[in-house]
């Protein structure tokens, strides 16, 4: 059978669903993790993480069983869907590559406002308090602001710019590459679908 055949599509878009499994577990998995060893405390971004990765697994859960039976319906939506994922992940992806620094601190002032636990992580990894500012009459969970006095802590704005291009770059890189990947996906499905299988009844349409 040549490749492009429908054994060799059918291979290609199982292999494809089975990478989906294995990262959606691994997201589970580091979320999980990260929350059992208190290194994330914040029950948001565990809850996202997982939430993303159950998903995941559901839609690689479905084009796998629509691929194994060369199911119209189930690759239909899988088609739908992986193609509405591609779109939503592509722009993400974009818009984290073209954030100059200005957007970075408005966009990240604003996620650091919105969560007090996530607050305490950040000022206990990277040793630093406040955001942009901070009062020593305060609390802050970072080790410098509980060392011998007078305590000398910088702000975590300060911080968090010298990773925040990197880290969009980061994200930005690895979410074009698996945009690319789904719209793969959704070729693979759409050219699957308007395959017949050699093994059925020839002139049937499947």
């Amino acid at each position: 059978m040549v490749c492009g055949g429908f054994v060799c599509t059918k291979n290609a878009l199982c292999a494809l669903n089975i990478l989906y499994v294995l990262v959606s577990l691994l997201l589970i998995g580091v979320a999980a993790w990260g929350k059992w060893f208190d290194l994330v405390s914040s029950i948001r971004v565990v809850a996202g993480v997982i939430g993303v990765g159950i998903f995941l697994f559901l839609v690689a859960f479905v084009g796998l069983c629509g691929a194994v039976k060369h199911h119209q319906v189930l690759l239909f939506f899988y088609m739908i869907i992986l193609f509405t994922v591609f779109v939503v992940q592509f722009s993400v992806s974009c818009a984290c590559l073209a954030l100059n620094k200005d957007q970075q601190n408005n966009l990240l002032e604003v996620g650091w406002n919105k969560s007090e636990d996530t607050q305490k992580d950040i000022e206990k990894t990277l040793n630093c308090c406040g955001f942009s500012s901070f009062s020593y009459n305060g609390t802050c969970a970072a080790r410098c602001f509980h060392s011998n006095p007078p305590p000398t802590c910088d702000t975590c704005s300060n911080t968090i710019q010298g990773y925040a291009g990197e880290v969009l770059r980061f994200v930005g890189g690895i979410g074009l590459f698996f945009s690319f990947t789904e719209i793969l996906g959704v070729w693979l499905a759409h050219r699957y679908r308007n395959l017949k299988d050699p093994r059925s009844n020839p002139g049937a349409f499947l």
